[in-house]
């Protein structure tokens, strides 16, 4: 890690003003030189991650800001299900023949999302990932064999998840084979807490940490004024549908208009529904949640897709009350 103190940090980049569902909008004020906004982005976990730090020590902000892109990095390793290495992977792989040690932070997500599956009774289910397999959205033309999808559709796959602790290491243990975890609702929400958790310990108070459709806002901007946040509009992602003022406050919007394919006029979509184990049937494109935490508000997001605002806020309240329905599109 570069010397907060003495390092030189990377070269400053642009801060790249759109996201998957949310953008930064807020116009910086070009009057206050004392404090200044130091921007970076880097791909990770499938999209694009930005973070804007206000300091006044530029050097400084670069470092902090490297660390907050070490610790995203270092949970994207442990809980993408795209590589056989990876505890996910592992698990994956494995636990269906007897229990696979995780990191205690892979772990404490699991365990998160398999309560977020029971008190939504697995309207949201990270089990579902050989469902995600078989549709495929990014890489299809056509939907799988209904004969195939049946076979996964209504199993509550949650319930076959088990979360323990082995020679006191946590460890993981299927009890169906069908299970196959995917974590993408959640672990991006999780992974942008923890940087944010990183930059306070740097005693960084005033940022941005945005990993695609997943924001948070530290403190205030360089106007000290709440972060302002604009929502894509999922039919024309230009322009922005509306705007949201933040501050210590988090904000995720699932949507699909960026992860399908087209087949005879019908959209097919990444967000799968449990119960069909097919893509969720529903006239919205979007969702947005606004929480006290990146990975409440990520989860929530998919959890209520297609819902009406009144009966999305009644199963949030559920698992979150820090949490909140900010509206569909």
């Amino acid at each position: 890690m570069t010397n907060p103190q003495t390092g030189r940090g990377p070269d400053r980049r642009e801060f790249l003003a759109f996201g998957l569902g949310v953008v930064v909008v807020a116009a910086l004020p070009i009057a206050q030189r004392q404090r200044r906004v130091v921007r970076r982005t880097m791909p990770a976990m499938g999209t694009i991650v930005q973070v804007a730090v206000v300091h006044r020590d530029a050097q400084y902000a670069h470092a902090a800001i490297d660390a907050a892109f070490g610790v995203m990095a270092g949970v994207a390793r442990d809980m993408t299900r795209f590589e056989p290495t990876s505890d996910v992977g592992r698990v994956n792989l494995g636990a269906a023949r007897g229990p696979v040690q995780v990191t205690p932070r892979t772990a404490f997500v699991i365990g998160e999302a398999l309560r977020w599956a029971d008190s939504t009774d697995g309207r949201y289910d990270p089990a579902v990932g050989g469902a995600i397999e078989l549709w495929d959205v990014n890489h299809r033309h056509a939907p799988p064999s209904e004969e195939r999808v049946r076979a996964l559709a209504g199993r509550q796959l949650h319930r076959a998840v088990e979360v323990g602790t082995q020679g006191g290491h946590p460890v993981v243990l299927f009890h169906d084979a069908d299970v196959r975890l995917d974590l993408g609702a959640i672990a991006k929400g999780y992974a942008v807490d923890c940087a944010v958790a990183e930059l306070r310990e740097w005693g960084i108070t005033d940022a941005i940490v945005c990993a695609g459709g997943d924001l948070h806002a530290m403190g205030h901007g360089l106007d000290d004024e709440p972060w302002r946040v604009g929502i894509q509009d999922p039919l024309e992602p230009e322009r922005i549908a509306g705007t949201l003022a933040l501050s210590d406050r988090a904000v995720a919007t699932s949507g699909d208009y960026h992860q399908y394919f087209s087949w005879r006029g019908m959209r097919y979509h990444h967000l799968m529904d449990p119960e069909t184990a097919a893509p969720r049937r529903t006239p919205v494109h979007s969702d947005t949640i606004m929480a006290d935490h990146c990975m409440t508000a990520d989860v929530a997001s998919t959890a209520v897709f297609g819902l009406a605002p009144p009966d999305a806020n009644r199963l949030i309240q559920l698992r979150a009350r820090d949490a909140e329905h900010v509206r569909n599109l």
